[in-house]
Parts: C-alpha cells; sequence; structure tokens
C-alpha cells in the first residue's frame, strides 16, 4: 500500500481526528489512526470507542488498502515537516515508512482488522441544520454541564426536539443554562437525547459560525453529523433528563436591569477576593442600586457599588460569583436583566435582544 499526499492536505485532517484519541489506551489500537484509500479519496478515523471521526481528503497516484498507524506520532512527524512539502508513505506488513525530501520515519502499524467502528444506525430520525444555528445552541449552554457527576446524565447537553423547535439545556444541579432555536423538522412527536460532554466539545470545535446546512441523525443510542467532508459520530448517555421546565423560575418580583458590561466587570473585580473553594458573593439590592460584597478566609474584602434600575423591596441572597460570571459571560445583549424573588429563590438571567437563552443560578446560604 502506498499514499502520496501533500503535507499541507494531511495535518487538518489529522489534527481534528487526533482530538478524539486519547493518549493513553488501554487497547494499543485506539491510540492509532485508521488509514484508509479506496477510488481516490483517503479516510482517516480515529475513536475512543464513545466518538468517533472520520475525515475524508481526495488523493491522486495511491494504492487501495487500510492500515492503522500511531495518531500522535503521525501528527508530530506532519507538523514538523516544512510547508508545501510532500508526504509518500509505504506500508509493508507491519511497517511503515515515511519519506518527505531527505526526511525518513519508519513506524509500526497494526491491522486495521483490529480497528472498532462503530456501527451503522438503526432506523435514525434526520434533519438538517445549519452550523450557526447549533454552535449558538451549544455554546449558549455547554458550560454549565457537570463534570464526572454520579448523576451520570448531568455530565452532558440535552437536546430536545420537538416541532419546529430545538432546545438546549445544560445543568450541574446547581445552575441551567437554557437556549432554544427555531428550525424546520417534524420529529412526531416530541424526543430527548443526552450527548455526552466530550462529544459536545468536539461538536462546538467542528461547528463554524455558518449558514452552511449539516445533516444530523439520530438513533435510540448514537448521533451522528455530517459536515462536507467530516462524520462525526457519538454514543448518548442513557438517562433521563431533569424537568428543566420545573426549574425556570417565572417572573420574579424584583427585577434587576444594568448594562451588562458594568455588571461583567463589577462582579469580576470583586470576585478576586472570594473564597477560592466556594466563590461565595452577597448581593445586596436598594433602590437603583446593588451593592456586591465578598470575604475571604484571610479575612480579606472586596466591596462594589453598582448603579441598576430597580424599584423593588431591600433584601440581600448570595451566589457564587462564577457562576454569574460565566451566564454573563454568554449573553451577548448590551443590557441584562436579573429577575430574583427572594434569598431562598433562584435568579433567572437573560439579555434584553436574546430571551431565546435564559441563565438560572441558584443561591447560596453565606
Amino acid at each position: 500500500m502506498k499514499i502520496s499526499i501533500s503535507r499541507d492536505a494531511i495535518l487538518n485532517p489529522l489534527q481534528m481526528v487526533n482530538s478524539v484519541i486519547e493518549r493513553r489506551q488501554t487497547l494499543p489500537i485506539l491510540s492509532n489512526v485508521l488509514i484508509s484509500v479506496k477510488d481516490n479519496q483517503l479516510s482517516l478515523t480515529g475513536t475512543d470507542l464513545e466518538v468517533e471521526i472520520i475525515n475524508h481528503c481526495h488523493i491522486d497516484n495511491s494504492e487501495s488498502g487500510d492500515t492503522t498507524l500511531p495518531a500522535r506520532k503521525l501528527l508530530d512527524i506532519c507538523k514538523a515537516l516544512p510547508e508545501g512539502s510532500n508526504v509518500q508513505i509505504d506500508i509493508d506488513q507491519d511497517r511503515a515508512v515515511l519519506k518527505s525530501g531527505r526526511s525518513r520515519f519508519t513506524l509500526s502499524t497494526l491491522s486495521a482488522n483490529e480497528f472498532p467502528s462503530i456501527d451503522a444506525l438503526i432506523s435514525p430520525f434526520e434533519f438538517t441544520i445549519s452550523q450557526k444555528v447549533l454552535k449558538k445552541l451549544i455554546d449558549q449552554t455547554q458550560f454549565c454541564m457537570a463534570q464526572q457527576d454520579v448523576r451520570y446524565y448531568l455530565n452532558g447537553l440535552m437536546l430536545e426536539l420537538s416541532d419546529n423547535q430545538i432546545i438546549a439545556v445544560a445543568t450541574d444541579g446547581h445552575r441551567l443554562a437554557f437556549c432554544q432555536a427555531k428550525v424546520d423538522l417534524n420529529p412526531g412527536e416530541s424526543r430527548q437525547v443526552i450527548i455526552p460532554r466530550k462529544a459536545v466539545n468536539e461538536i462546538s470545535r467542528l461547528m463554524e459560525d455558518s449558514d452552511e446546512e449539516i445533516t444530523v441523525s439520530l438513533s435510540e443510542n448514537h448521533l451522528r453529523i455530517r459536515i462536507s467532508d467530516v462524520v462525526f459520530t457519538s454514543k448518548l448517555i442513557d438517562g433521563k433528563f431533569p424537568d428543566y421546565q420545573q426549574v425556570i423560575p417565572q417572573k420574579g418580583d424584583n427585577e434587576v436591569k444594568s448594562p451588562r458590561d458594568n455588571l461583567y466587570q463589577a462582579f469580576n473585580r470583586t470576585s478576586v477576593l472570594s473564597n477560592e473553594k466556594y466563590r461565595g458573593m452577597r448581593l445586596q439590592l436598594s433602590q437603583n442600586q446593588l451593592q456586591a460584597t465578598v470575604h475571604n478566609p484571610e479575612q480579606d474584602e472586596a466591596e462594589e457599588v453598582i448603579e441598576v434600575s430597580y424599584s423593588g423591596d431591600e433584601f440581600e441572597i448570595g451566589f457564587n460569583v462564577a457562576y454569574l460570571l460565566d451566564a454573563l459571560s454568554a449573553i451577548k445583549s448590551d443590557e441584562v436583566v436579573m429577575q430574583l424573588t427572594d434569598s431562598n429563590h433562584s435568579c433567572l438571567l437573560f439579555g434584553t435582544d436574546d430571551i431565546d437563552s435564559k441563565y438560572v443560578v441558584m443561591p447560596m446560604r453565606l
């Protein structure tokens, strides 16, 4: 088997498939990239058994065949070669010789027959969506996913499909992010899927802020996305996502309006002295004024007074300042609204120009 390709043509596909390959594997074959050549098309496949990426590119004057090569080593070699150089790979049994100019590298191969692949999806539901819409749904919510929570269904992002609408929701039990978008689809009945954290991160990386349509296929256990020359497949989390509608507060009695940047910068300055573990911040509300205060175990204190639009009752409430900063970072509107009921109920945040995205943060006892 022989492959001849330019270094620049193979570099991006290699980087893409390497992103899903874990460096430390229990199975040696999972550290390799599957290389297949057929009908002048080169396919590179990387997987960790949960997530799989296949990248296709055109290739001339190469012999058909399949093999696997160490993914990280192959990528590092191609990165180190000069731009515009040509790469020739000769594979003979369990050895591959890579030549470029006066450089020569010999790599061990493993049989392509050992390489695991995710099976074809059984009777999937398919729909199309623009890249930028899917990217927005993910980017506006993914930061609220849990990390290694025993409630495994929280370690991912939930997509809910209904007639002409997709809703994305993520929560770690202390905060929640919600984003919805109008899409031309008809799933017959409302369905929910939970995409694992790693897959969510990869999809966000693959998506561009473009109107280009992509195809999404959903089966009972898998999600598959086709983007031009790339096929991305992931297992889904098997579990019941919490009823997010019960978590999102209805309109609160007390509403605070402020320029988003003012609020973000004030909270960010205050957070410098917050407790590194608990990140607690006390907010005191009074007529058109919000006072943010933090203390830490070293007896340091930070205080910030912010002019806001507020006409409700005076009261105080505590929050994890990192959660508020994450929500404010995700909001793109110039003006932000905080709706509060009292010191024991969650806060609802959203931008005045984008009611499709909402953020819920639970209060803290300080």
